[in-house]
């Protein structure tokens, strides 16, 4: 009998892909820039955990809702077929039990917070609940993804400067349009199957200027890294950081030349990179 349970939960972990985390490193990274550039390069270590779980949490979540959101599509799309919900293993109850249940422990992790940061809290779970609907309404669901991802920067600035000043919404911008690049990369590896299946997305959006709509948004990104920047009296540690990113992104280009998907995959992979890159700059500059 004890066997049941643990395969009940290995198709949990599966569903909310804790097999695959790329998801809460694209999460996190913007979250752990915000709080050392909030806190000056020392934040408080007990809210760097509470946003470092509920990150996991909330990515967690959004995963099982975004398969109960799919789960009449993803049978459908090579890649996504056999996730849990669309091979059967996990049923739509299920997973819609999972996500309420994850997203009740993030928010009680929130609760340790001040007032301000728990209000803000509100608006990160409406985001991530509308993120998985977007795509059937709007080729571009991607921006809806980069708010959810980007939300936990004026979230870190309020809860340890209670404030959100200009440097937290440039920040956020940036990673707005960071989820732009690394997401039209994701969506250009299932481009010909959501156009059988009436998926929007930015690949089918750009079509064949897809590269160049996103090296010109990695150029953006990187110019209002630039101004975060100046904005948070950076030295040459962050500038190596910007530096770095830069020639990630020159490499990701590189990848997707041929639009072969799977080199457009370890493009959108090779993301995790340029969000360490930037906060490997932003700690040693403080540190």
């Amino acid at each position: 009998m004890s066997e049941i349970p643990q395969s009940r939960l290995s198709l949990y972990s599966e569903l909310i892909r804790l097999n695959r985390p790329i998801g809460i490193l694209l999460l996190l990274w913007p979250g752990l820039w915000a709080l050392w550039i909030a806190g000056e390069g020392e934040p408080s270590w007990w809210i760097v955990l509470v946003f470092i779980a509920g990150t996991t949490l909330m990515r967690s979540a959004g995963c099982a809702i975004n398969d109960y959101a799919d789960r009449n599509l993803d049978g459908h799309v090579q890649r996504t077929s056999q996730r849990p919900i669309a091979s059967g293993r996990v049923s739509p109850r299920e997973a819609l039990m999972v996500a309420a249940l994850l997203a009740l422990l993030a928010f009680l992790l929130v609760l340790l917070l001040n007032n301000k940061t728990i209000l803000m809290s509100f608006v990160a779970v409406t985001l991530a609940a509308l993120y998985p609907f977007m795509k059937r309404y709007t080729h571009m669901p991607q921006l809806v993804l980069g708010m959810a991802f980007g939300w936990a920067i004026p979230m870190a600035f309020t809860a340890l400067q209670n404030q959100v000043p200009a440097v937290a919404w440039v920040l956020f911008a940036a990673t707005v349009i960071w989820a732009l690049i690394y997401d039209t990369m994701y969506a250009m590896v299932d481009r010909i199957d959501d156009l059988k299946v009436g998926i929007k997305s930015t690949a089918i959006l750009f079509g064949s200027a897809d590269r160049l709509i996103i090296g010109l948004l990695q150029l953006l990104m990187l110019g209002l890294l630039l101004w975060a920047g100046l904005l948070a009296g950076r030295e040459s540690w962050y500038w190596l950081g910007v530096g770095a990113a830069a020639l990630l992104f020159l490499y990701q280009q590189w990848l997707i030349r041929e639009r072969d998907p799977d080199a457009c995959f370890k493009g959108f992979l090779n993301n995790n990179y340029v969000g360490m890159a930037l906060f490997a700059g932003i700690f040693l500059d403080y540190f």
